[in-house]
């Protein structure tokens, strides 16, 4: 079901999705959100799907990962992309964001064919791959506010980490601050935990930020990744077992356990009603 990082990836995405074109090769342009619910067509919905208004306009589908756990990555993105084709009736073009190397693979080549031995392939997919650990810091420094966040899981070792923040938060600040400041600030304290332990993403980001400012943005991080599992419960809950009633939609929205929540996102399959998923 949802994880962690969600929110702050999707966060960042609407926040400047035009920032996003460079990692993908594309060339800038104007940028906006598409709906990336294909329940229409399957279950789900993906990352995130951009209109990119080029000439000619086409979709931009990304698909963020953390860990190396989906065997299957290159077939579910063929899956999104045939998908977002056939309704949009537009060209996909699908990335695959890798957060950190555990999530990486030889298997992710950028090419998915099927066919028959000895003969041409039936079907051909080409889809990017972004392995952001590989990414120039310096390059992600000067790139808009949308993948900024993404500099201190780049290119950078644990001696560099604190340097590199401390930019991110310089180009945030000062009287041209960003209105989004908080919300970038907050991704990159969250994004550091994929990369390094909790105690050394918090002792890091305490002494840049400083102590009072750390513990604010920590307690957006949280609200955020609550609102986040929240809502994709309800989502995906009202297409398994059907719309909440006011009264369990009550306490679903009361329930503020990120751990919790999870968990019953874990159990979807295994109830019938919101009755039998509530606790």
């Amino acid at each position: 079901m949802g994880r962690p990082y969600d929110p702050a990836l999707k966060t960042l995405a609407e926040l400047a999705p035009e920032d996003w074109l460079p990692l993908a090769g594309r060339r800038p342009c104007r940028v906006t959100v598409e709906d990336g619910d294909v329940g229409t067509v399957i279950r789900g919905a993906a990352d995130k799907l951009f209109r990119v208004h080029d000439d000619p306009e086409y979709l931009l589908h990304l698909d963020f990962e953390s860990g190396h756990f989906r065997a299957s990555l290159p077939a579910r993105l063929r899956l999104y992309h045939s998908a977002f084709e056939y309704r949009h009736d537009r060209v996909v073009l699908s990335v695959c964001v890798l957060l950190r190397p555990e999530a990486d693979s030889p298997q992710w080549s950028g090419l998915l064919e099927r066919g028959l031995p000895g003969e041409a392939p039936l079907s051909t997919l080409r889809y990017g791959v972004v392995r952001v650990w590989q990414l120039d810091p310096a390059r992600l420094l000067a790139s808009g506010v949308g993948t900024l966040a993404l500099a201190p899981i780049s290119d950078v070792s644990a001696g560099e980490v604190r340097g590199v923040l401390r930019q991110v938060r310089e180009r945030l600040s000062g009287p041209q601050a960003h209105p989004k400041a908080g919300d970038v600030l907050a991704a990159s304290y969250f994004l550091l935990g994929l990369r390094y332990s909790d105690e050394f993403a918090q002792a890091i980001f305490d002494e840049v930020m400083g102590m009072e400012d750390s513990t604010t943005y920590q307690a957006t991080i949280r609200k955020g990744a609550t609102g986040g599992a929240r809502r994709l419960l309800l989502r995906i809950g009202t297409r398994i077992i059907g719309p909440p009633q006011a009264e369990a939609l009550a306490r679903v929205e009361a329930i503020n356990d990120l751990t919790l929540l999870e968990a019953m996102a874990d159990r979807l399959l295994d109830v019938t009603s919101w009755d039998e998923l509530l606790p």
